[in-house]
């Protein structure tokens, strides 16, 4: 957890919007023409989702993505852990056996017992990690929806059905 990326961000923007679509699938093309990014980046994310257990994947032309779990039991650190690993947010690199005045040969109390500045980032990272584990796609997506305009995820839901007809029509277009 070195680094959280912008996978992370566009991640749980999706899952949001996953939440709030309930059973209906939505495709990783359209949500990522809904943010405004690259299909193929979110092609890269959500495998990474799938594997963890956050979503499900469904083929055809009503595929895509949905939440493999209620919003409530999805926390921000099952979702950064997908989608970053659980990688430590400070790796000691053991500096403190290297001053040049030990000649090579560090005192053991220079280097007995954990590294203070080490344990300043394990109660760090052990905060960060807490506090992303308390955090849910639920209590996010109420804070959300205070938020927005009561008309926009109608607005939201119109362009995904649009998206959805349209894929649909193209389809049955393209059979003979």
């Amino acid at each position: 957890m070195a680094h959280l990326t912008a996978s992370v961000e566009y991640g749980i923007h999706c899952l949001l919007w996953l939440a709030a679509a309930g059973d209906t699938p939505l495709s990783s093309r359209d949500l990522a023409e809904l943010q405004g990014i690259s299909p193929s980046f979110l092609a890269k994310i959500f495998p990474k989702l799938e594997k963890a257990g956050i979503v499900t994947a469904s083929e055809g032309v009503r595929g895509g993505y949905r939440l493999a779990k209620a919003p409530e039991d999805i926390s921000f650190l099952v979702i950064v852990d997908a989608i970053e690993g659980e990688k430590p947010l400070f790796e000691c690199q053991e500096i403190r056996g290297r001053c040049a005045v030990f000649n090579d040969r560090p005192p053991d109390w220079a280097t007995s017992g954990v590294c203070a500045i080490h344990a300043v980032m394990l109660k760090a990272e052990k905060a960060m990690r807490d506090t992303l584990a308390k955090e849910t796609l639920a209590s996010v997506g109420e804070t959300f929806g205070r938020k927005a305009p009561p008309d926009f995820q109608g607005d939201v839901q119109t362009w995904i059905d649009s998206r959805l007809s349209a894929r649909a029509a193209s389809r049955t277009r393209q059979t003979p």
